[in-house]
């Protein structure tokens, strides 16, 4: 294991170059009381010894959360936990086999416009399939940034929504906000050996 970030053109301290190391601090994914939903938080070393992360862009014409861009993930199924619920899911979206996955944790539960809706974020490295197949009735695209791409500051904002201060990153494909956008926070500050923001 052990996989590194690129060391060109870091736009943070060194001392992140470990990734692998500093996630195996994350806890076990929680067994959240008012879950309803689970996503997986898919991370894989690329060719060019880069850790991506693999997100979905929704099709505009889906009734919930239109064209955003999401982690695979959905509803708990009853007598799913929601790292099956999660790697179901996945498998369903993007073809992800669960035998490709190595769950490290979890991050805090989050929820979204719907306050009801409590989201358990399953974190996991993978081995990336040589293609990846998106259900199109539920993925518009894949993306696959890289996460010194996420760690670079510079390509984040921020915006008042609804009285809250939300953080927004725009890829070519969609916009990655709301509470896709609180769990990269998160995760980055596990990253940087922060605590989680």
């Amino acid at each position: 294991m052990g996989a590194r970030l690129s060391a060109r053109a870091l736009p943070y301290p060194r001392a992140v170059l470990d990734i692998w190391t500093r996630l195996s601090a994350l806890p076990p994914v929680a067994e959240h009381d008012g879950a309803v939903s689970a996503v997986l938080v898919p991370l894989y070393t690329d060719g060019h010894n880069d850790t991506r992360v693999v997100l979905t862009k929704r099709p505009t014409a889906m009734r919930t959360h239109p064209g955003d861009v999401v982690f695979p993930g959905g509803r708990i199924e009853p007598g799913e936990s929601p790292v099956e619920a999660a790697l179901r899911e996945s498998w369903e979206e993007i073809a992800l086999p669960a035998e490709a996955v190595e769950v490290i944790g979890g991050l805090s539960a989050v929820t979204t416009r719907d306050l009801t809706n409590w989201i358990v974020p399953v974190v996991a490295r993978i081995e990336r399939p040589v293609e990846l197949h998106p259900d199109p009735a539920e993925v518009e695209a894949i993306i696959e940034p890289t996460l010194a791409e996420l760690l670079d500051e510079g390509r984040w904002r921020t915006s008042e929504w609804m009285g809250t201060s939300l953080w927004f990153y725009q890829f070519d494909e969609g916009t990655l906000w709301g509470a896709t956008a609180f769990i990269v926070r998160q995760l980055l500050g596990f990253v940087r050996g922060n605590a989680p923001e």
